[in-house]
């Protein structure tokens, strides 16, 4: 079949985390997908840390998961380094780290692409979209190739007019090595979207044969690592790699201070907003001037090279400067440059502009995911492009689009902050953006979202058949738990060990387990409950399940109950194309708010910057309710 006269359901443009996961998701549900990209090569290449997780992001990771996306699994086959950060915090902050192997985890993740069924590759730069009238028909080639679709969906990168900067050198790149794009931007704002720039950076690279572990202090990997795909095709790594710490220090920061005159980032030469907060070197001694030192990750780029990622010296300062600077680091006396670390500006499209199914109000079956969005991260453009491959695949089936709530995912509380407040600055995840986190957590990302999955025909079988075990055998478990009582001849012992008072009499297991201080592992022993375990086939994954409700049930019940008040909102609709001009009670910003974002529920007008709750009783009562 020739590319000059199919009809694909669905191109993706771009072969990055956003692109990766798209293709897959939209493959994956029966659609005839098209990846183009302008290196083969280069896919899901990991063009900043090597690294998938940490906090909120672990969670978002495990969300891709239990929907049947790619990232956990290929994260579990190329780590080095698996950590559960938060552990001393309640189970709502836990977060899955991993580091990995950045070449296995790009040549893991094309196996797995070219494994697709419906889904063909093409190698090429689109510089321009095809429209008919204000929809989308295809894309347009470098090469001069017209290649028509239902859908498109543009998951660019940062390499939409792409420019690097290092020290006062600038050229044109969407990361190292690797050519801008264009031409998308400007056939974009001709059809009237509004766009605007912005920045990220990375830090060197370098040989870890030239640096001297003996002054850092060694971070090894969990004693025993979990990882993030619930499938039982993965497995916990059994050997793993340490990073290293070490830190800047006054020299340090006064040498990198005698680049700042031929620094971009303070000269004027880069206009856009940098991430705020994965901030530069530069700009962490600049805006945290009284610290006299950060932190400086050491982390290896796989298991059989030496270079080196050296994570927290973001900088686009010059090559003499960084030089100079990176010497003065304990451990860094001796190092060797791979790469110097540069500053890259980009075009992006405030993501006001789309609904919630990704797809962008001005041209119909035309989506966005990722950077071009104004988000940062791997995790976040993994997200993006899961829901926007299978929001197009759904679209070329002429079915209801598939939206996640801000209560059932970090994945639906990304897209509704993009779509509903926006964002002037590079939008990173975090635990605190979402107020259902006690809901949302790492451990029962498969329990919420992996029947929704299956419905679409996404998950698979196995996915639904492992949940549904889950489920049932923590039922189970809570069930043994809530009806067996213990003597305390068999308890008190325990409970001394840990100088917790003892009980009097018997007393429901479960009732003692909800003390903070207690753990499972502490009575797992217990005759009737050891049996249970083994007779019932009791994994770590449902006793962690049942631990987390023995001991914040009370708060998980409070949280769903907020939700689901919440939720009620969103079943007040707005019409499409409602005119707040008509409702003269609003005030004059949120009319102007209103009519820009087009809400879709009273819920989502709510959380729009500058509508008070004086302005949505207003809407309330306009909408007779």
């Amino acid at each position: 079949m020739s590319l000059y006269n199919t009809i694909y359901d669905v191109i993706v443009v771009g072969g990055g985390h956003a692109g990766s996961e798209a293709a897959a998701a939209s493959a994956n549900m029966g659609a005839k997908t098209l990846l183009i990209t302008m290196n083969l090569q280069n896919i899901a290449q990991m063009s900043c840390n090597p690294a998938m997780g940490g906090i909120a992001k672990g969670q978002i990771v495990r969300e891709i998961d239990a929907l049947g996306g790619y990232s956990g699994i290929v994260t579990d086959k190329t780590a080095i380094q698996f950590k559960m950060l938060n552990k001393s915090k309640g189970p709502a902050m836990w977060s899955p780290r991993a580091q990995s192997d950045r070449m296995q985890f790009a040549e893991c993740w094309r196996t797995m692409l070219e494994q697709t069924k419906n889904l063909d590759f093409y190698q090429d730069s689109v510089n321009g979209l095809l429209f008919e009238g204000n929809k989308i028909k295809g894309v347009k080639t470098a090469l001069g190739l017209h290649i028509k679709a239902q859908t498109v969906i543009v998951t660019a990168g940062t390499f939409l007019n792409g420019l690097i900067h290092i020290g006062e050198k600038t050229f044109g790149g969407g990361r190292a090595g690797e050519g801008a794009s264009t031409g998308i931007t400007e056939d974009l704002i001709e059809k009237g979207f509004e766009a605007g720039r912005m920045k990220t950076g990375t830090p060197p690279r370098v040989d870890g044969r030239s640096l001297d572990y003996s002054k850092m202090t060694e971070q090894p990997g969990d004693e025993n690592p979990e990882k993030f795909s619930y499938l039982p095709t993965t497995t916990p790594l059994p050997k793993q790699r340490s990073c290293y710490l070490t830190y800047t220090n006054p020299e340090v920061h006064n040498l990198l201070k005698e680049g700042f005159d031929r620094s971009p980032m303070f000269n004027g030469r880069i206009k856009s907003t940098g991430p705020r907060y994965c901030p530069s070197v530069e700009d962490k001694i600049n805006r945290f001037a009284e610290k006299e030192r950060h932190q400086i990750f050491v982390e290896p780029e796989g298991w059989n090279t030496v270079e080196i990622y050296v994570n927290g010296f973001s900088t686009s300062l010059p090559e003499d400067i960084q030089d100079k600077a990176i010497r003065a680091i304990s451990g860094f006396e001796n190092v060797k440059f791979f790469r110097y670390g540069y500053a890259i500006e980009y075009d992006y499209f405030p993501p006001t502009q789309l609904r919630h199914n990704l797809e962008t109000k001005l041209i119909e079956n035309l989506f966005f995911a990722g950077q071009i969005n104004g988000t940062t991260g791997y995790e976040e453009a993994a997200a993006q492009g899961l829901m926007a491959g299978v929001n197009a695949a759904l679209k070329t089936q002429n079915k209801e689009p598939f939206i996640l709530k801000r209560s059932e995912a970090y994945i639906g509380v990304l897209i509704d902050d993009l779509i509903t407040k926006g964002t002037e600055e590079p939008y990173r995840m975090f635990t605190s953006r979402a107020e259902y986190r006690t809901l949302l957590r790492q451990d029962n990302a498969d329990l919420r979202l992996t029947k929704r999955s299956y419905e679409l025909g996404l998950a698979s079988k196995e996915r639904l058949d492992r949940v549904t075990d889950k489920e049932e055998k923590t039922e189970k478990l809570i069930a043994f738990l809530t009806n067996l009582s213990v003597s305390k001849e068999e308890i008190n012992p325990i409970l001394e060990k840990k100088n917790l008072a003892a009980i009097n009499q018997s007393m429901k297991l479960y009732k003692i387990a909800a003390r903070p201080q207690l753990e499972f592992n502490d009575y797992r022993n217990l005759d009737k409950l050891k049996s249970f375990i083994e007779e019932n086939n009791i994994d770590k994954e449902i006793i962690e399940q049942v631990e987390i409700h023995l001991k914040y049930s009370g708060y998980i019940a409070k949280e769903k109950n907020n939700a689901d008040k919440l939720n009620r909102l969103e079943n007040v609709p707005i019409p499409s194309l409602f005119d707040y001009s008509k409702v003269k009670s609003l005030s004059y910003e949120a009319r102007e708010k209103l009519s820009k974002i087009q809400p879709t529920s009273i819920s989502q007008a709510s959380r729009i910057s500058g509508v008070s709750p004086s302005d949505i009783s207003v809407l309330l009562v306009y909408m007779g309710r």
